[in-house]
């Protein structure tokens, strides 16, 4: 579909690109001015396209670096900030498909939408002799009238416009012509006005007259939920021009396919210009702001004897260039989907580490919250966990697994703690290590383990696992402890633990790198192996600021024995007897709070522990692998 272009755009030149596996070939010709947003049936998330108004179709969008575009407001900005080459940065991505498969979705929602009262002339003189007009009763106001639409009035195109018995009995329709700003602006000169527009949309501003009137304002009237139905398409400024705006919009009205209301935009009191000039005097007007110009005569109530919505009425609302926006009135007994939509998506918090695993896919819920999980090895092997540490994730453990062969024996479960790899974490969660603890029992509950497995611990995993296996006596029969941390932790080492979270929060991963350097901490690089080294960089960059924080404040507050205190509460009349311990790590003479069994023997039962392969750092897999593969073998393999 071929659209007008002004020379700018004929002159743009765009190389193929492929995406989602479809050539796609960007030129002068492909201009997408027909945005609509629709629900993505794959990802489940919203996403934005071109829609062809002649065959009915959506062709999927993207930024010609690739990336899907999610919301109108991207479409915006990205144009706005990048006019030299207007839509040039948009591509289609994918293949088209039919219209009627997808939910079409409101393309802007979020903010009040700015409307103007009383501005076409027929309809002020209808409105003023109506018993409804609670403005300044006159034929022609002297000033627009200026009135706003809660922003949980917004619907998209065929969904059902709520009646609200009870509420009101005087629902009635008002077809408008809708300008969306794209340049921000203060104190807009009226001469200037039409270029800080991005486009024109349509909308349906849907009154309750009685409310309207009773509360001498409009707000209250014009704000119901579903009472602000949106149509489905957005023409950008190359399809329509501003300089065309005059000859070319023209508004009509059909309710159950009679004409009602049919008039153009020369036929407003005041102009688009203006408006945007009155709007803009005392406040900023920003990208993506919607203005509704005001309604033509013929709304319901200046019919001959008055006619207003009811149950089955299908109302559509045309505008030239942009298509129908088309409604039907639900039944009285329709239920109301609006809170239940606003607190499904409209959250204040927005989880952290979610980048990396978009709309949540490939994670599992454990404990109600979302988690990276997976499972390998033999169906029916024995079980083994892992369970890594501070700043790594589950991939801590791959050059062990790879190298000691466990796939043909065991069935070996690993997870991401909440925060890290892949496992975002909510604004409201307060890791502790009882908290991650009872992470670790879900992962069990997940995967019907109650017996007989093995956990493999990593550091700071180690004070999981020992605090999982006091809550949770019976659970398991062997336990390797890889560099284990000092329990109880020390108040310093707790202290700078603290400290490194809010350099984590302050100024990035890149900061806690850096500072760890100089620190005396167990896991410095002057401890470390060019290796290790390595691996801790990768791992502690790639590693969300948020999550690495909240995780180093579990860490230092351990500074009490599992199982006593506030931290952490074993299980009632818990002891867990038999369990085989191997802690592999340094040995620190003088140090009592590094030897674990007797700190936890007692609680652990009659298991034998072994205390092998002195290793520096709390990185023991890559320090020296060779070493722990033989340990580690011998052990599982007893």
């Amino acid at each position: 579909m071929k659209f007008t272009t002004d020379a700018r755009l004929e002159s743009a030149k765009v190389a193929p690109v492929t995406l989602n596996n479809t050539s796609t070939h960007t030129s002068a010709e492909d201009v997408f001015t027909n945005y609509v947003s629709y629900l993505d049936v794959e990802t489940d998330s919203p996403r934005i396209g071109h829609y062809d108004l002649s065959n009915e179709t959506i062709q999927p969008l993207s930024f010609l670096s690739g990336t899907t575009i999610s919301n109108l407001y991207q479409v915006i900005e990205a144009q706005v900030s990048d006019v030299n080459r207007a839509g040039s940065q948009i591509v289609k991505s994918g293949e088209m498909f039919p219209a009627s498969s997808v939910k079409i979705l409101p393309p802007l929602t979020g903010r009040d939408v700015l409307c103007v009262g009383k501005n076409y002339a027929e309809h002020a003189v209808e409105f003023n002799s109506s018993g409804f007009d609670s403005s300044d009763k006159v034929d022609q106001p002297s000033h627009p009238v200026i009135f706003t639409k809660r922003y949980t009035s917004i619907i998209a195109h065929q969904e059902e416009i709520l009646l609200h018995p009870g509420f009101t009995k005087t629902a009635d329709y008002e077809g408008e012509i809708g300008v969306i700003i794209g340049k921000a602006g203060f104190r807009i000169d009226e001469k200037d006005a039409l270029n800080h527009v991005w486009g024109y949309t349509i909308i349906n501003d849907v009154t309750a007259r009685e409310r309207q009137r009773d509360h001498k304002q409009f707000y209250i009237g014009k704000s119901p939920d579903t009472f602000c139905p949106m149509v489905r398409v957005f023409t950008g400024p190359i399809a329509v021009p501003a300089s065309k705006l005059e000859k070319v919009l023209r508004v009509k009205t059909h309710v159950n396919g009679e004409p009602r209301q049919d008039a153009t935009v020369k036929d407003l009191i005041f102009s688009i210009p203006f408006l945007i000039k009155t709007m803009s005097a005392g406040q900023t007007l920003m990208p993506g702001d919607l203005l509704a110009t005001g309604t033509p005569a013929g709304v319901g109530f200046g019919q001959n004897p008055p006619v207003y919505l009811q149950p089955g009425d299908e109302i559509n609302v045309s505008v030239s260039g942009l298509g129908t926006l088309t409604n039907r009135v639900a039944a009285l007994s329709a239920p109301n989907r609006t809170l239940e939509r606003y607190q499904t998506n409209s959250s204040s918090f927005l989880l952290a580490n979610t980048p990396k695993s978009p709309h949540l896919r490939g994670l599992t819920t454990i404990n109600g919250k979302p988690t990276y999980y997976k499972v390998s090895g033999k169906a029916d092997g024995p079980p083994i966990v892992f369970v890594h540490g501070l700043g790594a994730t589950s991939e801590y453990f791959t050059p062990l697994i790879s190298t000691v062969n466990l796939n043909q024996k065991y069935r070996m479960h690993f997870y991401d703690i909440e925060g890290h790899g892949l496992s975002p974490t909510h604004p409201l969660s307060r890791l502790s290590i009882r908290s991650l603890a009872a992470d670790l029992n879900g992962i069990f509950e997940h995967a019907n383990i109650s017996a007989n497995a093995t956990i493999v611990a990593d550091s700071m995993g180690g004070y999981i696992a020992l605090q999982f296996v006091l809550s949770h006596p019976g659970k398991i029969s062997r336990l390797v402890l890889l560099a284990p941390p000092p329990s109880p932790l020390p108040e310093a080492l707790g202290k700078r633990l603290h400290e490194r979270a809010d350099i984590a929060r302050r100024h990035g991963m890149s900061a806690v790198v850096d500072s760890a350097a100089s620190s005396a901490e167990p896991d410095s690089p002057t401890m470390l192996e060019p290796l290790a080294l390595a691996a801790r960089r990768i791992s502690l960059l790639g590693q969300d600021p948020e999550g690495y924080a909240k995780a180093c404040m579990a860490f230092g507050r351990a500074t009490k024995k599992l199982g006593s205190g506030d931290e952490v509460k074993p299980g009632v009349g818990s002891t867990a007897k038999d369990v085989k311990v191997l802690t592999i790590g340094e040995s620190r003479q003088g140090r009592p709070e590094f030897d674990l069994k007797s700190v936890y023997g007692d609680a652990l039962g009659n298991g034998e522990w072994t205390r092998t392969l002195d290793v520096g750092g709390h990185w023991s897999v890559f320090q020296d692998l060779d070493g722990v593969v033989k340990v580690l073998g011998e052990f599982l393999h007893e």
